[in-house]
């Protein structure tokens, strides 16, 4: 895994400029359906990888985390929502509650997050490659495919069988 994590930000950076014009294609004229295909890749693909053994993103980027989730995590600690604010995030440049640091707190050296059951929206989603209307998250995507390599496959299956 450590081979193909450290080849992933180059091998999205050469597919950059396609990925982008394809999902600038996509956005135009998304199949009627897409969100069945996409859905079937998304399946397909995490029936092959196993996120134990990445854990990329937690490693390397953080989610956003909403009001809800910090309540919801808060309780899970028996903390007040301020005193878990205090603790673990910080506001970013768009005012959006951020973890202070990754790799994420929450990551333990056998790749398990130790708040799995109540973790973050945004983890739960992640790489957002079943999400209805797939088409409207391709920017997320295009930063995704260099951060996960289950959603850089996804993408160039998709690529293989969404013809424009």
């Amino acid at each position: 895994m450590d081979e193909i994590l450290d080849g992933l930000p180059q091998k999205a950076k050469e597919k950059h400029a396609e990925n982008k014009k394809f999902f600038s294609k996509l956005k135009q004229r998304p199949p009627k359906d897409l969100d069945y295909v996409m859905q079937g890749l998304h399946e397909a693909e995490f029936e092959r990888t196993d996120c134990l053994t990445c854990a990329n993103c937690c490693k390397t980027t953080g989610p956003l985390f909403t009001n809800v989730d910090i309540e919801r995590i808060a309780k899970h600690f028996r903390m007040k929502p301020s005193q878990f604010i205090d603790t673990y995030l910080r506001v970013d440049e768009e005012n959006d509650y951020v973890l202070q640091s990754v790799p994420c707190t929450f990551l333990g050296a056998d790749n398990y997050c130790s708040i799995y059951e109540v973790r973050p929206k945004a983890c739960r989603e992640f790489p957002h490659t079943d999400r209805k209307k797939f088409q409207q998250i391709s920017n997320l995507t295009l930063k995704n495919v260099a951060i996960c390599p289950a959603a850089f496959n996804i993408v160039e299956e998709m690529k293989k069988r969404i013809k424009f």
